[in-house]
């Protein structure tokens, strides 16, 4: 079952990005759509081969050169981190057209679903001749084919913005994040339930079981379900372990499993050497609020709206819009979110320069002392911008000179 192909944002980064390197990969959890995407904008000579395949993951492993002749350039290769030892080979032919003195820009695209286990092996074969981006599934922007716009919290930049968003009440606001934006789930007619099984039984038989040596797959799964119930919440490895059952170590090496396959974002803390008093816990965030709702077994939008986690998925759904929109400029992620041992709290902090923005994240229309903690970001010494409030709001409005009410429709 085909569904429409919804236009994606990073489509323009990477063809610019061919223009200029030799090769383009393109990271991130199963399903986003990163083959999809590629498949959908590649130059007709540009051939396809996946290493999903048994035959061609056999060649890249046993024979790179011999693949290499076989499949030839340009070349779109699919899951490539299940035989990262082809890089050496790519770094060799990419390096000879340069001393050939041909372009060799644009030669190879990749894809894969493990973030950092790649990294590793890219960073040594194939440094100063690869672009990475990170991929995640459908931003709200990408679903209602709203212009490319990284999120910035200046208030012109805003007000741009809001132009072309579409305003939503606060039931199709959970609506959004009880689906989730798997491209699969908002193309098609496809039963939500039957995807998310299905993609966690995926998930935990194969890129779990390649990605390291998990031997507990039903404690794993356990895990999985406690990380969505945490989502919005700080990390603390000690509760994980005590909570699962499993030591220390095991579950911060399995919260690095979910940072890399790209299912959690990991928000440090804004820290500075002026004061001792900030928390350095990080904030865990599941980057498919979808997943997150089912893991979580919320039966609807509607309870899910009225129930014990509302606030939590409706920070993730606005810190993950955010995140989303810094990948799909091709831009790395530059948020922070302040705590200190007072317990004084701010969402989320954008530092650009000497300058800082403060963001709440609130889901009730008009919150009360939404900036009460902004006060505390004046011990900086930086030129700290009028803050938002993203919450329901109908309209940017300020609520004082130094903070503004916007609406969630923004992200």
């Amino acid at each position: 079952m085909f569904g429409l192909y919804i236009e994606r944002h990073l489509e323009e980064q990477i063809r610019k990005a061919s223009q200029y390197y030799p090769v383009v990969m393109v990271c991130g959890q199963r399903q986003v759509g990163k083959s999809t995407m590629l498949n959908h904008i590649r130059e007709p000579e540009r051939r396809y081969v996946t290493l999903d395949d048994g035959n061609a993951r056999r060649l890249a492993s046993t024979d790179p050169a011999l693949f290499f002749e076989t499949y030839g350039y340009p070349l779109l290769i699919d899951e490539f981190q299940r035989v990262p030892s082809i890089l050496l080979e790519m770094k060799k032919i990419v390096d000879q057209k340069a001393l050939d003195g041909e372009d060799n820009n644009g030669m190879f695209w990749l894809t894969g679903s493990q973030k950092f286990k790649m990294m590793q092996d890219v960073a040594e074969s194939l440094a100063g001749r690869i672009a990475i981006f990170d991929m995640a599934s459908l931003s709200t922007a990408e679903i209602e084919g709203r212009p490319a716009d990284l999120f910035h919290p200046d208030l012109k930049t805003i007000r741009e913005r809001l132009k072309h968003c579409k305003r939503k009440n606060i039931h199709e606001v959970y609506e959004d994040i009880f689906l989730g934006g798997m491209p699969k789930l908002r193309s098609t007619d496809l039963d939500r339930d039957r995807f998310y099984m299905d993609y966690i039984n995926t998930y935990i038989e194969r890129d779990i079981k390649d990605l390291a040596q998990v031997g507990k797959l039903n404690e794993f799964y356990d895990f999985l379900v406690y990380m969505a119930a945490r989502t919005g919440q700080e990390l603390k490895y000690n509760e994980i372990a005590s909570t699962i059952g499993v030591s220390a170590p095991t579950a911060k090496s399995w919260v690095s499993i979910l940072e890399r396959s790209g299912i959690i974002f990991i928000l440090r803390p804004y820290y500075s050497n002026i004061t001792k008093r900030l928390v350095k816990t990080p904030k865990v965030y599941f980057m498919d609020t979808g997943l997150a709702a089912y893991l979580c077994r919320w039966p609807t939008a509607e309870t899910l709206e009225n129930g014990a986690m509302d606030g939590a998925f409706f920070e993730t759904y606005v810190v993950t819009e955010i995140v989303k929109s810094y990948y799909n400029a091709g831009k790395p992620v530059d948020l922070f979110y302040y705590r200190d041992i007072d317990k004084k709290e701010i969402d989320l902090l954008i530092v650009e320069g000497d300058k800082m923005y403060p963001i709440e994240i609130k889901k009730s229309k008009e919150p009360s002392k939404p900036d009460k903690n902004f006060g505390v970001l004046q011990q900086f010494k930086l030129d700290v911008q009028p803050g938002l409030i993203l919450c329901m709001s109908d309209e940017l409005i300020p609520y004082n000179r130094e903070s503004w009410y916007c609406p969630v429709s923004v992200i």
